[in-house]
Protein backbone atom coordinates (compact mmCIF):
# COMPACT_ATOMS: atom_id res chain seq x y z
CA UNK A 1 0.00 0.00 0.00
CA UNK A 2 1.24 3.49 -0.82
CA UNK A 3 0.53 6.53 1.35
CA UNK A 4 0.82 10.25 0.67
CA UNK A 5 0.47 13.22 3.02
CA UNK A 6 -0.34 16.74 1.91
CA UNK A 7 -0.88 20.04 3.61
CA UNK A 8 -2.58 23.21 2.45
CA UNK A 9 -2.75 26.72 3.82
CA UNK A 10 -4.99 29.48 2.58
CA UNK A 11 -5.33 33.03 3.88
CA UNK A 12 -7.77 35.72 2.76
CA UNK A 13 -8.47 39.26 3.86
CA UNK A 14 -11.93 39.96 5.25
CA UNK A 15 -13.94 42.68 3.54
CA UNK A 16 -17.19 44.35 4.45
CA UNK A 17 -20.06 43.41 2.18
CA UNK A 18 -18.62 40.06 1.06
CA UNK A 19 -20.26 36.75 1.97
CA UNK A 20 -18.49 34.55 4.49
CA UNK A 21 -18.56 31.09 2.94
CA UNK A 22 -16.76 28.20 4.62
CA UNK A 23 -17.14 24.62 3.48
CA UNK A 24 -19.94 25.72 1.18
CA UNK A 25 -21.92 27.20 4.08
CA UNK A 26 -22.93 30.86 4.07
CA UNK A 27 -22.33 32.16 7.59
CA UNK A 28 -24.18 35.41 8.34
CA UNK A 29 -21.61 38.10 9.16
CA UNK A 30 -20.80 41.69 8.20
CA UNK A 31 -17.46 40.61 6.71
CA UNK A 32 -16.55 37.88 4.25
CA UNK A 33 -13.54 36.52 2.42
CA UNK A 34 -12.20 38.71 -0.33
CA UNK A 35 -11.21 36.39 -3.14
CA UNK A 36 -11.52 35.77 -6.87
CA UNK A 37 -13.92 32.86 -6.44
CA UNK A 38 -16.39 32.66 -3.56
CA UNK A 39 -13.36 32.97 -1.23
CA UNK A 40 -14.00 29.68 0.59
CA UNK A 41 -10.64 29.41 2.38
CA UNK A 42 -11.56 26.06 3.94
CA UNK A 43 -12.16 24.38 0.59
CA UNK A 44 -9.15 26.11 -0.97
CA UNK A 45 -6.94 24.79 1.81
CA UNK A 46 -8.29 21.26 1.33
CA UNK A 47 -7.71 21.46 -2.42
CA UNK A 48 -4.10 22.50 -1.81
CA UNK A 49 -3.58 19.66 0.68
CA UNK A 50 -4.95 17.10 -1.78
CA UNK A 51 -2.92 18.44 -4.71
CA UNK A 52 0.19 18.64 -2.55
CA UNK A 53 -0.13 14.99 -1.57
CA UNK A 54 0.00 14.07 -5.26
CA UNK A 55 2.71 16.63 -6.14
CA UNK A 56 0.27 18.33 -8.52
CA UNK A 57 0.91 21.94 -7.53
CA UNK A 58 -1.75 24.13 -5.98
CA UNK A 59 -5.19 25.57 -6.61
CA UNK A 60 -3.76 28.51 -8.58
CA UNK A 61 -2.30 26.12 -11.16
CA UNK A 62 -5.78 24.88 -12.03
CA UNK A 63 -7.98 27.89 -11.28
CA UNK A 64 -5.83 31.03 -11.65
CA UNK A 65 -7.25 34.31 -10.39
CA UNK A 66 -6.17 35.86 -13.69
CA UNK A 67 -8.84 33.75 -15.47
CA UNK A 68 -12.24 35.47 -15.37
CA UNK A 69 -13.97 32.11 -15.86
CA UNK A 70 -13.37 31.42 -12.14
CA UNK A 71 -14.66 34.78 -10.82
CA UNK A 72 -17.27 34.04 -8.17
CA UNK A 73 -16.94 30.27 -8.69
CA UNK A 74 -18.37 27.91 -6.10
CA UNK A 75 -15.32 26.38 -4.42
CA UNK A 76 -17.11 23.07 -3.85
CA UNK A 77 -17.40 22.82 -7.66
CA UNK A 78 -13.64 23.43 -7.91
CA UNK A 79 -13.08 20.64 -5.37
CA UNK A 80 -15.35 18.31 -7.40
CA UNK A 81 -13.32 19.04 -10.52
CA UNK A 82 -9.98 18.30 -8.84
CA UNK A 83 -11.29 15.16 -7.15
CA UNK A 84 -12.80 13.74 -10.37
CA UNK A 85 -9.66 14.50 -12.38
CA UNK A 86 -6.91 13.25 -10.04
CA UNK A 87 -8.26 10.82 -7.47
CA UNK A 88 -9.55 7.79 -9.37
CA UNK A 89 -6.79 5.60 -7.91
CA UNK A 90 -6.55 7.13 -4.44
CA UNK A 91 -8.63 6.86 -1.28
CA UNK A 92 -8.75 9.69 1.21
CA UNK A 93 -7.95 8.25 4.64
CA UNK A 94 -8.72 11.54 6.36
CA UNK A 95 -8.62 15.32 6.15
CA UNK A 96 -7.99 17.51 9.19
CA UNK A 97 -8.59 21.26 8.92
CA UNK A 98 -8.24 24.13 11.38
CA UNK A 99 -9.99 27.43 10.68
CA UNK A 100 -8.30 30.41 12.34
CA UNK A 101 -10.79 33.26 12.72
CA UNK A 102 -11.50 35.71 15.52
CA UNK A 103 -15.22 36.15 14.84
CA UNK A 104 -17.88 34.95 14.24
CA UNK A 105 -18.18 31.69 16.14
CA UNK A 106 -18.48 28.99 13.51
CA UNK A 107 -18.97 25.90 15.67
CA UNK A 108 -22.73 25.79 14.87
CA UNK A 109 -21.86 25.46 11.15
CA UNK A 110 -19.12 22.84 11.28
CA UNK A 111 -21.35 19.79 10.86
CA UNK A 112 -22.89 21.21 7.66
CA UNK A 113 -19.40 22.08 6.35
CA UNK A 114 -18.30 18.50 6.97
CA UNK A 115 -21.39 17.13 5.23
CA UNK A 116 -20.81 19.35 2.18
CA UNK A 117 -17.19 18.27 1.83
CA UNK A 118 -17.96 14.60 2.57
CA UNK A 119 -20.52 14.61 -0.25
CA UNK A 120 -17.94 15.84 -2.76
CA UNK A 121 -15.08 13.60 -1.60
CA UNK A 122 -17.16 10.51 -0.76
CA UNK A 123 -15.45 10.07 2.58
CA UNK A 124 -16.71 10.61 6.10
CA UNK A 125 -13.29 11.19 7.65
CA UNK A 126 -13.33 14.98 7.60
CA UNK A 127 -12.35 16.86 10.75
CA UNK A 128 -12.94 20.61 10.96
CA UNK A 129 -11.94 22.64 13.99
CA UNK A 130 -11.82 26.34 14.71
CA UNK A 131 -9.63 28.54 16.85
CA UNK A 132 -8.87 32.22 17.36
CA UNK A 133 -5.60 34.08 17.79
CA UNK A 134 -6.79 35.71 21.03
CA UNK A 135 -6.85 39.09 19.28
CA UNK A 136 -3.23 38.84 18.08
CA UNK A 137 -2.16 39.79 14.56
CA UNK A 138 -4.29 40.51 11.49
CA UNK A 139 -6.64 37.62 12.29
CA UNK A 140 -7.13 38.83 15.86
CA UNK A 141 -7.81 42.31 14.52
CA UNK A 142 -10.57 40.76 12.36
CA UNK A 143 -8.80 41.68 9.13
CA UNK A 144 -8.33 38.14 7.84
CA UNK A 145 -8.89 34.42 8.09
CA UNK A 146 -6.60 31.41 7.61
CA UNK A 147 -7.10 27.68 7.27
CA UNK A 148 -4.55 24.90 7.61
CA UNK A 149 -5.45 21.45 6.24
CA UNK A 150 -3.68 18.10 6.20
CA UNK A 151 -4.73 15.00 4.30
CA UNK A 152 -3.64 11.39 4.18
CA UNK A 153 -4.14 9.43 0.95
CA UNK A 154 -3.75 5.73 0.33
CA UNK A 155 -3.50 3.65 -2.82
Amino acid sequence: MEYRVGNGVDVHPLSEGRKLILGGVHIPHDYGCDGHSDGDVLVHSIIDALLGALSKGDIGDFFPSSDQQWRGANSLDLLKTIYAKHFANWDISNIDSTIILQTPTIKPYIQKMQENIQTVLTTDHISIKATTTDYLGFIGQKKGIAVISTCLLRK
